[in-house]
């Protein structure tokens, strides 16, 4: 029987363990430049829970891209037990390729306790159902995805994926969810979002100076990525993803987000940095 996209993304996230804190991580059979920055933040998330007691879920991530990723060869995560706490515990974990580093995590995991809560209301957008997909979206103007079959069914409300000549506000708004359904456990729906939550953040960048993710006399690259998790969530139900960038400057764009469910809770606020790069006149 053929894999389905979401089952292959869960394959994906499920590192081997080769030696003590160090894991390797395999790469989808696909023709790309580079490694996508979702999937090495997730393998690296997936890397630190695993050295991390099973009463602790992870609440914060700061992370750094450093070198474009090699995609025809594995990734190694190596984790460092930075500290083991009565309430939290801390991981550091580096990517490793070629024998240098790719790309860095500190995670933060908590014990699950009780406190203060309150949370931003979810804006007012129309529902997923009443949305074209993301592979409709690419069909109705004969254009080829670059992902090809998804593991996520992404609907646009505000903006679509292709190249614009308009400036547009600042915000951009997604529904997303995974193409099937998943097993129980926080963590991998915790790691999905992670890998998902680089999807469409940066393009968000872009949307005030007419342009977009398709135009290629842009440079586009993940320079770092930050997220904090507010409760539990499941990946396979709706979660609309609210991406708005507050400002760009010196070929470096900054964009926020928050995640909301369905039915209104916010689960998770980002924030990522990411090179726009745009070509010099009379350059290719």
């Amino acid at each position: 029987m053929e894999q389905s996209a979401v089952d292959a993304l869960i394959n994906l996230l499920d590192l081997e363990p080769i030696e003590v804190n160090i894991f390797r991580g395999v790469n989808p059979a696909e023709e790309r430049q580079r490694i996508f920055g979702g999937q090495v933040a997730g393998q690296a998330l997936v890397a630190a829970a695993r050295t991390v007691d099973a009463d602790r879920a992870v609440h914060s991530l700061h992370a750094y891209f450093l070198r474009p990723g090699d995609p025809t060869v594995p990734v190694l995560y190596e984790v460092d037990r930075i500290r083991d706490g009565r309430s939290f515990t801390t991981r550091r974990v580096v990517a490793i390729q070629h024998g240098r580093p790719i790309f860095n995590m500190s995670a933060s995991f908590h014990i699950d306790e009780p406190g203060f809560e309150h949370f931003e209301q979810m804006p007012d957008v129309p529902e997923p159902s009443e949305l074209p997909t993301r592979a409709e979206r690419f069909a109705a103007v004969g254009v080829e995805d670059v992902w090809g079959p998804s593991a996520l069914d992404l609907r646009y409300i505000t903006n679509d994926p292709f190249h614009r000549t308009t400036p547009l506000p600042p915000t951009q708004r997604v529904w997303f969810r995974a193409n099937g359904a998943l097993p129980d456990g926080q963590l991998l729906h915790t790691c999905l979002l992670t890998y998902a939550s680089d999807m469409t953040l940066l393009d968000t960048t872009l949307l005030p100076h007419g342009s977009g993710a398709a135009d290629e006399t842009v440079t586009m690259a993940s320079l770092d990525h930050a997220m904090w998790f507010h409760g539990p969530f499941r990946a396979d139900e709706w979660l609309l993803y609210d991406q708005y960038t507050p400002a760009s400057s010196g070929a470096r764009g900054l964009a926020t987000g928050r995640v909301f469910t369905h039915d209104g809770h916010l689960i998770a606020s980002v924030v990522q940095e990411g090179l726009i790069r745009q070509a010099r006149p009379g350059t290719e």
